[in-house]
């Protein structure tokens, strides 16, 4: 766990939660493995447009008791990967991007400073090894190390919105 931030952390417009807030919980997350890349605080890209763009070896290691629930995915789908981003901060509500003109909620931004700092990914599998708990991507967004909670198979009949508001 990281420390606070330092008030001098705060951007113009920013907006902080009540530490109490940030720290209070009632859920329990199951961490099921790690992403392995190539990024670190500091050389990390922005999103998975970069990460692609940039390139490098990117997996997925599961550990051995969730193994099995990998049966079924295959090199070549489309994965929706759930990650704890573990070293970002918790207690920014309001947000001033420096790709914004001024503050925007938290919700309307892809940062990873969020009240429970979960990020997504949609990733290709290009090959995995169920035995190992490997599965390789062609891009992630996360640090070394990152814990992961969760792999979904990414389903274009389902997670393409529609066009029409119902």
């Amino acid at each position: 766990m990281t420390s606070a931030p330092a008030k001098s952390d705060i951007r113009p417009g920013e907006v902080t939660l009540d530490p109490n807030l940030v720290t209070q919980g009632d859920l329990t997350l199951t961490v099921i493995g790690h992403i392995r890349s190539p990024w670190s605080k500091g050389n990390c890209p922005k999103n998975l447009r970069e990460a692609r763009a940039q390139g490098g070896g990117f997996s997925i290691e599961i550990d051995a008791p969730y193994r099995p629930g990998l049966a079924g995915l295959k090199a070549g789908d489309a994965i929706v990967v759930l990650y704890w981003m573990d070293v970002a901060r918790r207690d920014l509500i309001v947000q001033s991007p420096a790709h914004r003109t001024g503050p925007v909620g938290t919700f309307a931004v892809r940062s990873p400073a969020r009240p429970n700092p979960i990020a997504m990914a949609v990733a290709h599998l290009l090959e995995i090894d169920v035995t190992k708990g490997v599965l390789q991507i062609d891009a992630i967004d996360a640090f070394e190390g990152t814990p992961v909670l969760d792999i979904k198979p990414w389903l274009a009949s389902i997670d393409v919105p529609s066009t029409t508001a119902d």
